[in-house]
């Protein structure tokens, strides 16, 4: 059933890079960041790279990236508050500074949602399987309605209830676990789709029932080793095999 072994009744969907295009977005607000504050601190022969945020900030929440980052060129900023000001030079700060670009940059382009994850969503719903989605991103419930998404999902774990009940982030599996409980399923009958390789981590570490990884960035190799039981460039290609 939609790629899916029989055992799985219910779906949860990380959003940007699996459901929407939106991970070039914020990959772009975090390249333009960091490579401003890395020539603020004399050191622009460092720019944030493809690979930097594969490895350090994607799928992560924002201030889990941003120290993540920071550690990688040996730098330390004082933490902040999640109020800090987009000038601050914080943790929370910076994290705030590429929210504010993200969130002008999706106003002026808009978001699109993946026609192949569209249909799946679509032929999720009308199978009857629940549908959850799961991310670490704030701005989450923009993200959906913009895209048109929102009607698909059942429950939605985002950055924001990441902060209310104190759970930690992906590579953790805390946020996926608390879509399943949110679904009122246990993490073996629920199926993960991440394109991140901390997403696919944590689907892996939550004993999930089946994990997708979803290969936006040339790194099927990577989903594998990282725990995906099967890897696709696009969900249609799951709707092929059923």
């Amino acid at each position: 059933m939609l790629g899916l072994p029989d055992t799985v009744s219910a779906l949860l969907f990380d959003l940007d890079g699996v459901l929407t295009g939106t991970a070039a977005l914020h990959k772009e607000a975090w390249k333009q960041t960091f490579d401003e504050f890395l020539v603020k601190h004399g050191i622009p022969d460092e720019p944030f790279t493809d690979h930097d945020y594969a490895a350090y900030v994607d799928g992560k929440p924002r201030a889990d990236g941003v120290r993540s980052f920071l550690a990688s060129r040996k730098i330390e900023l004082p933490e902040g508050g999640p109020d800090d000001g987009p000038d601050a030079m914080t943790v929370n700060g910076l994290g705030n500074r590429k929210n504010e670009l993200v969130l002008r940059i999706i106003d002026e382009r808009g978001v699109a949602p993946y026609e192949g994850s569209r249909r799946y969503l679509e032929a999720a719903r009308d199978t009857g399987l629940k549908i959850g989605v799961v991310t670490s991103s704030a701005n989450g419930a923009k993200v959906l309605d913009a895209a048109g998404l929102t009607p698909f999902v059942q429950a939605r774990i985002d950055g924001i209830t990441l902060r209310e009940q104190n759970l930690r982030g992906k590579p953790a599996p805390d946020s996926f676990l608390a879509g399943a409980k949110a679904l009122g399923v246990e993490a073996r009958q629920a199926a993960v789709f991440e394109d991140a390789l901390a997403g696919v981590e944590a689907g892996r570490a939550g004993g999930f029932g089946y994990v997708i990884g979803v290969n936006r960035a040339n790194q099927a190799k990577e989903l594998k080793e990282h725990g995906a039981d099967v890897v696709v460039d696009d969900l249609a290609e799951l709707l092929e095999e059923a």
